[in-house]
């Protein structure tokens, strides 16, 4: 065992405390994967990363990701909070413009940007796949989220890694009232984002009260990040309710969902974490060549040093 540099950043909110929380290893050389998850279960957050000098010739660092329960390839929040991490830490990137992070996933382009204050970092979303959603299928999912098949416009599975079920219902007031049976999602195997948007101006009132209530509540530095669209994520991990405070995997692969499909343009902004009381924003821009990128603000919490 010996002493090794932590971090614990804020994730996809411009004010700290107010985002997702995410557990750095930077110096991670010499651990096990055993050691890994077991400091990943001991954290209990809900995911624990570890830097790692990179194995493949175009990356900048390597990084491993943890639940408290199992690895991951890719997720999004561990990706903006590692590579904020990694250049608090010292990491020099060979481009002036970007970083490149390797993870089981592959390699994955993170722009930098510290003239954006909301997104400073940006990554590009990776390549995901899509499946139907049978009506069978869908069926018991609607009944344990408590909603109506004509409240939901459009579903699809997303995976980039992570595998999600995505509904985009119509009503982000609806949306925010939804109290999941997650004992029949965990049943049911199903992790599942939730997207509403909310309407342009003079384009009706539904969705109007609670995006004027979403900004009036969020903190200063977010004000003026008016949201399009409102997501809610709820996993599987357990039998009682576990909502994401903001999900930069499923955000990337929904985005990409939604803007291949007609239903919203980018750029755009995603409110996240409103019923846990966070200030989730993420950032969904596309360039000239149909790259989507996810970005977010984030922010040192703790820094010091572990023993493991």
């Amino acid at each position: 065992m010996r002493q090794r540099r932590f971090m614990q950043i804020d994730v996809f909110s411009s004010t700290p405390f107010r985002g997702n929380p995410l557990a750095v290893v930077v110096d991670a050389e010499g651990l096990s994967d055993a050691e890994m998850q077991n400091f990943a279960r001991w954290t209990n957050l809900s995911e624990t990363t570890f830097l790692l000098p990179p194995s493949h010739p175009d990356a900048d660092y390597q990084v491993r990701i943890f639940t408290p329960s199992d690895e991951l390839p890719f997720a999004g929040h561990p990706t903006l909070g590692s590579c904020h991490a990694w250049l608090t830490a010292g990491g020099k990137p060979r481009s002036s413009s970007h970083v490149v992070q390797q993870c089981k996933k592959g390699l994955v382009r993170i722009r930098m940007d510290a003239d954006n204050t909301t997104a400073p970092l940006a990554f590009a979303a990776p390549d995901s796949t899509r499946h139907a959603v049978t009506e069978e299928e869908l069926a018991p999912v609607l009944q344990a989220l408590g909603l109506e098949r004509a409240e939901v416009g459009a579903h699809s599975k997303l995976d980039n890694g992570p595998l999600f079920w995505a509904l985009l219902v119509n009503n982000p007031d609806r949306l925010l009232e939804l109290q999941p049976d997650c004992s029949k999602l965990y049943a049911m195997g199903v992790n599942i984002g939730i997207a509403a948007p909310y309407p342009q101006e003079n384009a009706g009132l539904i969705g109007r009260a609670s995006r004027e209530a979403r900004a009036f509540a969020r903190s200063e530095p977010d004000k003026a990040a008016t949201p399009d669209l409102e997501v809610r994520v709820f996993f599987d991990a357990t039998t009682t309710s576990v909502e994401d405070p903001i999900t930069g995997s499923f955000n990337a692969s929904l985005a990409q969902w939604l803007i291949e499909e007609g239903h919203i343009r980018a750029p755009y902004i995603a409110a996240q974490g409103t019923c846990l009381d966070r200030d989730g924003i993420v950032e969904i821009t596309q360039d000239e060549h149909s790259q989507v990128w996810v970005g977010g603000a984030s922010h040192t919490c703790i820094s010091g040093t572990i023993t493991i």
